[in-house]
């Protein structure tokens, strides 16, 4: 069995989405909805990257998670696209006075 890189991005979410971001060599962790804010908090002490579903990222935002986060987080849609990541662009588009 091939050993897992300290420096490979961990990826925190559902367990089918999870199966892409192993195979791409990233460390998965699923844990349930309950306990994302407790291992968004060792993720982003093990890793330089960590990637975040949606869904994950509200439950960690709802869990009072730390704001701030040593690693560089991405938050990323799910293998379903149950629920979708917010739009940096369209959040620009607004601040900026850009959309109708």
């Amino acid at each position: 069995m091939e050993r897992e890189r300290e420096d490979a991005p961990i990826f925190l979410g559902d367990a089918l989405t999870a199966v892409g971001y192993r195979l791409a060599g990233a460390r998965v962790v699923t844990p349930g909805l309950d306990e994302a804010a407790q291992a968004f908090e060792r993720a982003c002490e093990r890793a330089p990257v960590v990637l975040v579903t949606a869904e994950y990222a509200a439950a960690i935002a709802a869990g009072g998670a730390p704001r701030h986060a040593r690693a560089l987080v991405a938050v990323v849609p799910d293998a379903r696209r149950r629920v979708a990541p917010p739009d940096p662009g369209a959040r620009l588009r607004r601040e900026l006075g850009l959309d109708p």
